[in-house]
């Protein structure tokens, strides 16, 4: 299924430069040895609702960044350090990569994504894609009026994914406990199944303590 739907990704762009530029991206980093994920709308694709995205989101630690861009720039890629305190870009065949290493909310990869996450097959590459609880806080998070592509996003994955409930409650509650409960809700009010254990806690945190 995962390549079923990011095949859809790229169906409004120039789907070979994309999905070639994404090998590049993905075998420079790993070829370092650099922890990533993939996200955004690549994720979203490949864990929730097919949506066009017409960039490449890499997840790295803070102390990965500047590696992973230098990985990039040797792989041939036009790269800028474009704001050291969240956010470096590179560019090859007109299609930009984020190099993200801190996410709206103060979210950073660390080592629970990093054992959470799979590798599976996005648009014929094999790479690492966070896991959909991971992505479901970011994206509930960041969501704003300007973006509301990204709490579509996110009931996408409530949707259609097998979630691990407890391990997205540990995450919400570090980073986003009201917007979750508030995603999850509007969730159940569209008839997604949402199981009440979940929200009774995250209610019970914000209101009972």
């Amino acid at each position: 299924m995962a390549t079923e739907r990011t095949a859809l990704v790229t169906q409004e762009s120039d789907g070979v430069a994309f999905v070639a530029t994404l090998r590049d991206a993905v075998a420079a980093v790993e070829r370092t040895g650099t922890p990533y994920l993939l996200m955004g709308g690549i994720g979203s694709a490949a864990l929730g609702r097919p949506r066009f995205t017409h960039d490449i989101d890499l997840f790295v630690t803070p102390d990965a960044a500047g590696p992973a861009l230098e990985a990039l720039a040797s792989a041939g890629f036009e790269t800028d350090e474009t704001d050291d305190r969240w956010l470096y870009k590179a560019f090859k065949r007109d299609v930009m990569v984020d190099v993200i290493f801190r996410s709206a909310g103060d979210i950073y990869l660390d080592d629970e994504m990093l054992a959470h996450a799979s590798v599976i097959d996005v648009l014929g590459i094999t790479a690492r894609v966070i896991a959909p609880e991971d992505l479901l806080v970011i994206k509930a998070v960041v969501a704003d009026e300007h973006l509301p592509r990204h709490w579509y996003d996110a009931l996408g994955i409530v949707a259609r994914c097998d979630l691990d409930w407890d391990y997205l409650l540990w995450r919400a509650l570090q980073h986003g406990t009201r917007r979750v409960l508030s995603l999850l809700l509007y969730a159940q009010s569209n008839d997604v199944a949402v199981p009440m254990a979940p929200l009774q806690k995250l209610f019970g945190a914000l209101y009972e303590s």
